[in-house]
């Protein structure tokens, strides 16, 4: 056996790394050496294509959404309509005439919101529950950025062949998933010691509160720092025959240089899924809450339930459609490394 074979093998993935990341810890790198293309449109025109892709294939990807509902409704459940019932009764009783001007009621609908949002009733899951949410979850990704990539290619496809060709990755998909996951430990750290520091009063005194808020920034970039590249890396690894960390790899080289703007852009798909979420749920429970004012007999109709679990249907095929767009447009643009 040859000794020095593994060591060479060594030598010439932190060389081929190493020219692939042209930047050094604690180095300066002079701006001309780091400096990247990456020509995309506006925020709003490329909010706006996005919609207009999915729009355009409303069917294809209504109907998609609709499976991922009956699949989350059987296998995993929805929200409760009982502790929704019972947390709108709490507000209306505790509240006096808080909530009884015009205002008021906005505010109301908006604290039911954060609340139902947040799986303030949402039911505890089991641990199979929780499988099957995982695995529906990564099937409608997979599906949906095969079906977009095949619609770009001008293929007429139809939800059945995705659902049928979309998941031979999944095993792959999946451990970049749980990479995903990992990545996200600092940032859960800090919450944690968030709501450690809060129970202790330790955020009331100066010197304290701004090395815990240092800390906790430092966490969260890290994990904001990771997770850039790995969204890319769950498109990638969805490519005939690409391998988990090869997709990882290629996926980090590809936002060298641009991770910044890259993740702005990540940041304005997560502010217009909220902003979304918002208009929706809060016009929602207010017409919800109005109508059953007038005819309580329909009180029983899981209304807020249902609507969840359609928005959130949507929500995954809107986030893995801009993601796989995105990452379209950053691929279009093959700068060499900076």
């Amino acid at each position: 056996m040859n000794i020095k074979k593994p060591f060479t093998k060594i030598k010439k993935r932190y060389v081929s790394f190493l020219n692939r990341r042209p930047h050094r810890s604690f180095r300066r790198t002079r701006r001309r050496d780091y400096v990247r293309s990456l020509k995309l449109p506006g925020y709003i025109s490329f909010t706006n294509y996005v919609i207009r892709t999915i729009w355009n294939n409303r069917k294809i990807f209504g109907l998609l959404a609709l499976v991922y509902a009956v699949l989350t409704a059987l296998l995993v459940g929805i929200a409760s309509q009982d502790i929704y019932s019972t947390l709108t009764g709490t507000i209306n009783s505790t509240s006096g005439n808080l909530f009884s001007s015009a205002i008021g009621q906005l505010g109301k609908a908006s604290l039911v919101f954060i609340t139902t949002a947040t799986g303030g009733i949402s039911q505890s899951l089991t641990e199979a529950q929780q499988i099957y949410a995982v695995i529906i979850l990564l099937i409608t990704w997979m599906t949906s950025v095969w079906l977009l990539r095949n619609i770009l290619a001008g293929h007429k496809v139809k939800v059945r062949d995705g659902l049928y060709n979309a998941c031979s990755p999944i095993v792959s998909t999946f451990i970049v998933a749980l990479v995903f996951i990992v990545q996200l430990l600092p940032l859960a750290l800090a919450l944690i010691g968030y709501a450690a520091a809060s129970s202790t009063g330790l955020l009331l005194n100066g010197v304290e509160a701004m090395l815990f808020w240092i800390a906790a920034g430092l966490l969260a970039v890290l994990s904001l720092y990771w997770t850039t590249s790995t969204f890319f890396a769950l498109v990638i690894v969805t490519l005939p025959g690409m391998y988990p960390f090869k997709a990882l790899k290629a996926a980090g080289d590809m936002v060298v240089g641009r991770r910044l703007r890259i993740l702005l852009r990540l940041i304005w798909m997560i502010v217009i899924t909220i902003v979304m979420w918002a208009v929706i749920m809060i016009s929602t429970i207010m017409i919800d809450s109005w109508l059953k004012g007038l005819w309580p007999a329909i009180a029983w109709i899981p209304t807020i339930p249902i609507v969840l679990l359609v928005l959130g249907s949507f929500t995954i095929i809107w986030v893995s459609s801009y993601i796989y767009l995105f990452y379209r447009k950053v691929v279009a643009d093959d700068a060499d490394p900076a």
